[in-house]
């Protein structure tokens, strides 16, 4: 059940960030939910890819769908209660992050990957769903350009195979690997932390203001 309940929070959390953007973009009611549910479910789909998962638990778990579906909805119905929508998005797509990039890294390492392998799993189901998400609403992926984005998923994942191989456990990787990639992500945010970038760049090179 605990395993259940990071999975879906994981989707929700994702599923959230994906749909605030879609609103901020104007979409209409499907748009919102297109953009909120394939942000939602997208890294997963992905992770099942790449340890030979098929079809993908989402396309046979109807909960993954439905609540991604729920979240979308939510937010397309109650965004203008909502303040600060930027530090909205922040929030959720932290939490999906970090989420996702410790599950995935300790549930690959659990079914026999390799640690390396396992800690690529996990950080690619973590940015998967960012990436879909800024791809479908004509945005730089934020993985390029945003605060600590990558090595937040990095870090997470690696420290839930280290704690998964230490014997913690699939449930204990997830919580404490998760948890660093959540704070880390929110404080580069918060304190502006970004990889060195090139010293004299166009303009044309800074990210979009709409990326979240």
């Amino acid at each position: 059940m605990i395993y259940e309940a990071l999975q879906l929070a994981g989707i929700l959390a994702f599923a959230l960030s994906g749909a605030l953007v879609g609103v901020r973009r104007n979409l209409d009611i499907l748009g919102v939910v297109v953009v909120g549910a394939a942000t939602g479910t997208g890294g997963g789909i992905l992770r099942d890819i790449l340890l030979g998962v098929h079809p993908p638990v989402s396309f046979l778990h109807w909960p993954n769908l439905v609540v991604a579906v729920a979240g979308s909805l939510v937010v397309f119905f109650v965004h203008p209660r909502l303040t600060r929508i930027r530090r909205f998005e922040v929030v959720f797509d932290a939490f999906g992050l970090g989420l996702f990039s410790a599950n995935g890294a300790a549930l690959a390492l659990a079914s026999g990957q390799a640690p390396i392998t396992s800690v690529l799993v996990g950080t690619i189901a973590a940015i998967g769903g960012g990436v879909i998400r800024d791809v479908l609403v004509d945005t730089v992926p934020g993985v390029l350009t945003r605060e600590l984005y990558a090595v937040s998923a990095l870090l997470g994942a690696g420290l839930a195979v280290a704690v998964v191989a230490l014997g913690g456990g699939v449930i204990a990787g997830s919580l404490v690997g998760g948890t660093t990639a959540i704070v880390l992500r929110l404080t580069s945010v918060a304190r502006g932390w970004h990889l060195p970038r090139p010293k004299f760049a166009p303009e044309t090179g800074k990210a979009s203001p709409d990326a979240p």
